[in-house]
């Protein structure tokens, strides 16, 4: 082995060769628990086979290649090491090590004879590894997050990012503490939970490692501020979940004031339906939302000691609307929220249904309020006002307009009705006032001629004839054509 080594050493110090080194030495970093590719590369001098050496200063032989292309490992992380045999006839030696651990870090040599010639290498691994302390701390507990870099970087600089989003230095929230490492102190909330990077800079390196944080106690709601929307006289659950397998004890809801003091929680709560619950989940149904229901409401439960709590607001929605003087009379309807802080916009949809049931939605106005200027059939039915905020819809309430409309197509059919009737009922009289007038005049010419009975039997004479004559004036009409 001292001989190969020498004679590697030895070889060094010959110029003029083809074999050469991208750079003869470098630093990388790499994350536990990745794989960490150790470069090493030259263009080889011919086709035969190449002597390959990596070692690990204090420790000896990582890996080696002979010329007869038989390898050997060396003990610890050569266990994990490989040197892929496609890439090493192309000049390319660099060694994989897989599940990178803190003891892998360290000065690794490379080592390459073809020929008569030689390249030598360094590299310096320095393994970057996130810990938590404790690992699923309980919200409100103290706790740690540790960038741990070994061999730990001398005037390097570390930043801290939460799910992509950079929080230290930017933030001040957390406490940073440095010996050999970078420590960030804080208490367990729900809103730091997520992936937590450390990216450590030293000149034009750069390492990151990342691990996933998770805080027990009440996970649903995730924030203090969360709002719950629910129409009145529906029906809204009001969530307090917590971590899956925790039972927390002495679990209570309270109705909070403007001031924070606990108030009695009104009748339409029920507490009984926790019953059918598993013993982490805390959530209490609404079975009829009220028109002052709407507020500040708090879960809380002691979990391994300590006291959790989790405040949420319920939001009452509903749809006012005016009473018309008349029928004609515009009507308007105004989306009423009890809390209307997140609400950046107000929609009105008209929703209409088919013959079979189905469906469909038909976007109408913005804004709070609707106008209709007169209630008809095709702007009667059902109205939904969404209420949307920046994230997306917020909720909605329905509004509807059937029992209106009926009243008023009543009362327009009764109108024109009555119409019809009148009009029905003018003209039957005065037919009957002509009946009633031609039996009149009947009546008077019967009179008259019984007072003559000659001039009647002259008049019915008279017209006898005068229908034979007719007759035979037509005959002979007939005959002549």
């Amino acid at each position: 082995m001292w001989q190969f080594l020498l004679l590697l050493g030895t070889s060094l110090l010959v110029t003029g060769g083809r074999c050469q080194c991208l750079s003869e030495y470098t630093e990388m970093f790499a994350e536990a628990g990745s794989q960490a590719v150790l470069p090493c590369m030259c263009r080889p001098r011919s086709t035969s086979a190449a002597v390959v050496l990596w070692s690990k200063d204090l420790e000896g032989t990582v890996w080696r290649k002979g010329k007869s292309g038989l390898e050997h490992w060396g003990i610890g992380a050569a266990q994990r090491v490989q040197c892929p045999h496609s890439e090493v006839g192309a000049g390319d030696y660099s060694l994989y090590i897989k599940e990178v651990r803190e003891e892998d870090s360290g000065k690794y040599t490379c080592m390459v004879q073809d020929g008569e010639k030689n390249l030598s290498k360094r590299i310096l691994l320095r393994v970057i590894k996130v810990s938590i302390s404790p690992p699923a701390p309980v919200e409100g507990n103290k706790m740690t997050i540790t960038c741990s870099v070994s061999p730990w970087p001398q005037e390097a600089t570390v930043s801290w990012m939460l799910n992509e989003k950079r929080v230290y230095p930017d933030s001040a929230d957390y406490v940073l503490s440095k010996n050999q490492a970078s420590v960030l102190e804080s208490k367990a909330s729900a809103g730091m939970m997520g992936n937590w990077s450390c990216v450590v800079h030293k000149g034009r390196k750069q390492g990151k490692a990342t691990t996933a944080l998770t805080v027990r106690g009440i996970v649903n709601p995730s924030s203090a501020s969360a709002k719950v929307y629910a129409e009145v006289g529906s029906a809204v659950t009001l969530p307090c979940v917590f971590s899956t397998g925790l039972t927390p004890s002495d679990t209570a809801w309270e109705r909070l004031d403007t001031s924070g003091s606990a108030l009695p929680l009104p009748p339409s709560f029920n507490l009984t339906s926790l019953l059918s619950l598993p013993p982490w989940d805390r959530s209490v149904g609404v079975e009829h939302v009220g028109q002052g229901d709407g507020g500040r409401y708090r879960c809380s439960g002691t979990v391994e000691g300590r006291r959790v709590t989790k405040e949420m607001q319920l939001v009452t929605a509903q749809v006012l609307s005016n009473s018309p003087s008349t029928q004609k009379a515009p009507v308007s309807l105004t989306c009423n929220l009890s809390n209307a802080s997140e609400v950046t916009e107000y929609e009105w949809v008209r929703v209409t249904y088919d013959l079979n049931g189905t469906q469909s939605e038909s976007s109408v106005q913005k804004g709070r309020v609707l106008g209709i200027n007169r209630v008809t059939d095709r702007n009667s039915g059902e109205w939904a006002c969404r209420f949307h905020g920046k994230k997306g819809v917020l909720g909605s309430v329905t509004y509807h307009l059937h029992l209106m409309s009926g009243l008023m197509r009543d009362n327009e059919t009764g109108s024109s009705s009555n119409v019809a009737m009148v009009a029905g009922l003018g003209f039957f009289l005065l037919v009957l006032l002509l009946v009633l007038v031609q039996m009149y005049r009947n009546y008077r010419r019967r009179k008259l001629i019984l007072q003559y009975p000659a001039l009647e039997t002259i008049v019915h004479t008279i017209a006898n004839e005068r229908e034979d004559r007719e007759r035979n004036r037509v005959k002979e009409d007939e005959i002549s054509k």
